[in-house]
């Protein structure tokens, strides 16, 4: 049980508000690089661009939501830049539901990582545009859970499916004749192990669903989805272009100028996702990150992680303070930008 004591030992309110440091918003620079990609491209064009610590969410898709409107929704082609480790499974379903609600034909240029619930929103485009350092990933079930184990730090961590099945596999082929679930519920959680299961039917049926946006083939849909549920080694596996494209999916080239445009889009992006972490002693800390960016001409918006971190020396975790973390809308309007506050509940 966590301890119900305020904790003690937090750097005084003066010692917090000395040079905090803040992420760099450069939405003037990114907004030029969005502008040629829009001329390259044709159409309407959005960006998803998530950093190593952010994720595709269901708040995502509200923000999402606010950025389509006539202007941005007025071509019935979107180009959509996609970068991200992965996410939430059934926001990248809500995201393309989303997305076809507005445009008839989705054209994705994924130049890096596009993994995991990032495959899935691929899945749902119609084109997937690929370069020398693309790759999606498989898409089989991991999840931490109330009831997961916990890691040195006292973390929960995640379990995956395939890992699951694989220690049940090399059990059955070692010919003991012992159940191995008595053994397998002394480090995991009989719910844990009922979780799973039941993501990875939910992960093939988003898949299916995802496909059947633009696939009218429900056989080869359902194939494509089960290998990506079940056939790679890893969760990490890299889906490059050429096994992509062997895989079943439409893929592209990725041409040069659009790479070069993108590339320079991502250090951008890179430059103001980078973690500014303020020290105040060794049990507290400062922290001020941009995880989410999603940006179309005129409009940037963005999550900022903004709070702090205290130790607790007798639970032996970090716990959050002073949050002031939320999503920040960019307006720019006779070249002048806006940054406004925005609430998603």
């Amino acid at each position: 049980m966590p301890s119900k004591n305020p904790p003690t030992g937090l750097p005084s309110q003066a010692i917090r508000n000395k040079n905090l440091r803040k992420s760099p918003v450069l939405t003037a620079e990114t907004q030029k690089v969005i502008a040629k990609l829009k001329g390259l491209i044709g159409g309407s064009f959005i960006t998803y661009w998530t950093s190593s610590g952010g994720s595709i969410c269901q708040d995502d898709v509200m923000a999402m939501a606010q950025l389509l409107d006539q202007k941005s929704t007025s071509s019935k082609t979107l180009g959509l830049f996609l970068k991200s480790d992965g996410g939430n499974p059934q926001a990248a379903l809500r995201l393309m539901h989303l997305f076809r609600n507005y445009f008839e034909r989705i054209v994705l240029f994924a130049p890096f990582e596009c993994a995991s619930a990032g495959t899935m929103v691929a899945l749902g485009c119609d084109e997937i545009h690929m370069g020398a350092t693309s790759f999606l990933t498989a898409v089989d079930t991991s999840l931490k859970h109330e009831l997961s184990p916990v890691d040195h730090g006292n973390n929960l961590v995640s379990v995956s499916q395939d890992e699951v099945m694989r220690i049940i596999r090399m059990w059955k082929e070692n010919s003991t004749a012992q159940n191995p679930y008595p053994e397998i519920y002394k480090y995991l959680h009989p719910l844990v192990l009922g979780s799973l299961d039941r993501s990875s039917s939910l992960s093939i049926r988003i898949c299916r669903e995802l496909l059947g946006y633009h696939m009218k083939d429900k056989k080869r849909a359902e194939k494509i989805s089960r290998d990506l549920n079940s056939s790679y080694p890893s969760h990490s596996y890299p889906i490059t272009a050429k096994e992509a494209s062997r895989l079943g999916l439409n893929v592209k080239p990725l041409s040069d100028e659009v790479h070069n445009h993108l590339l320079q889009l991502n250090n951008l992006y890179s430059h103001m996702a980078q973690p500014l972490l303020t020290d105040f002693d060794q049990q507290n800390y400062h922290n001020n990150e941009i995880c989410n960016i999603i940006e179309r001409d005129g409009v940037q918006m963005y999550y900022q992680v903004d709070k702090d971190w205290h130790y607790r020396t007798e639970e032996r975790r970090w716990t959050s303070l002073n949050d002031s973390s939320g999503w920040h809308k960019v307006s720019i309007a006779k070249g002048k930008s806006t940054d406004t506050r925005f609430y998603i509940r």
